[in-house]
């Protein structure tokens, strides 16, 4: 019966028969057949048929939420003895918040939760989304895609960074596009969610910087400006650590663009680990952006 439970759990988070067989490696008609079993043994049917198309019905739902708890303690069975985890909570983030935003969440899920398990996984938003998408991942602390999500997912927002200008502190100026303009850029990698937020600005603007250096990671990006390698369109995080020395923040005003920080996660989540420390992220995120300076 495991096996069928999984298999309406893959169903539930892709969408289709066809796709949760893709994922699962089953076909169509294999998928079929686990959830007519299923609906067999517990008595009741799990989805509404119309057509080629299924969905959830309300015990369908119910029986999923149930279904995600039985898997989990199935495989916690191999936990060492002794082991105190009552739960296992798979959490991907982004390098600018594991050290920030997601460590104070955790360390108020630790107080309401302490006998779970959290595996933190590193990536890039958009990795981090296509393993949420293959059941790797119970939610992602990432920057929110520039495009929609699919219905099966969920998005809270945590926070908005503006985008700002950081320039040498031996340069001067404060027009901003008059700085992008005179002096080499360092771009925000524009292969990711971020950084096509400054693409997106730059083409607005009709700005076309000599580019000097192009990398993904923000800390690296405030570094090189430090040492004068060019100046750079970043967000400015109120959880990380201020600019380097050697570094000012121009604004880009007077609406500039964010960098919008979030949460994303099974629609379906409901009232487990990933629910509480979902809202401790949120909140994490409130309090720091209500504290002083």
């Amino acid at each position: 019966m495991i096996a069928e439970l999984r298999t309406l759990v893959a169903v539930a988070r892709h969408g289709t028969f066809t796709g949760a067989g893709e994922r699962i490696g089953l076909t169509q008609a294999a998928v079929s057949g686990h959830v007519k079993r299923l609906e067999e043994r517990l008595g009741f049917e799990l989805f509404e048929r119309t057509g080629r198309s299924a969905r959830l019905n309300a015990a369908g739902l119910r029986t999923v939420d149930r279904a995600r708890r039985i898997i989990e303690l199935v495989d916690g069975l191999g936990a060492p003895e002794g082991s105190e985890a009552e739960a296992r909570l798979r959490v991907g983030a982004i390098a600018s918040v594991q050290a920030t935003l997601l460590a104070a969440a955790l360390g108020r899920f630790r107080a309401l939760r302490p006998k779970t398990h959290v595996r933190v996984v590193p990536g890039v938003s958009l990795h981090l989304l296509d393993q949420l998408d293959a059941g790797d991942l119970d939610m992602a602390v990432i920057v929110r895609p520039p495009f929609d999500l699919p219905p099966r997912f969920a998005w809270r927002t945590a926070v908005r960074e503006p985008i700002a200008l950081l320039v040498p502190q031996a340069v001067e100026g404060d027009d901003w596009r008059a700085l992008v303009r005179s002096q080499p850029f360092v771009r925000y990698d524009r292969t990711s969610f971020g950084g096509r937020q400054v693409d997106a600005l730059l083409r607005v603007e009709g700005l076309e910087p000599s580019e000097a250096a192009e990398l993904d990671e923000l800390p690296a990006i405030a570094a090189m400006v430090a040492v004068g390698v060019g100046v750079a369109l970043a967000p400015v995080s109120p959880f990380g650590p201020p600019p380097p020395p050697g570094v000012r923040v121009v604004a880009v005003g007077p609406s500039p663009r964010h960098r919008e920080l979030g949460v994303v996660c099974d629609a379906l989540t409901d009232g487990g680990p990933a629910s509480t420390l979902i809202e401790l992220v949120v909140e994490a995120a409130a309090d720091r952006a209500s504290a002083p300076g």
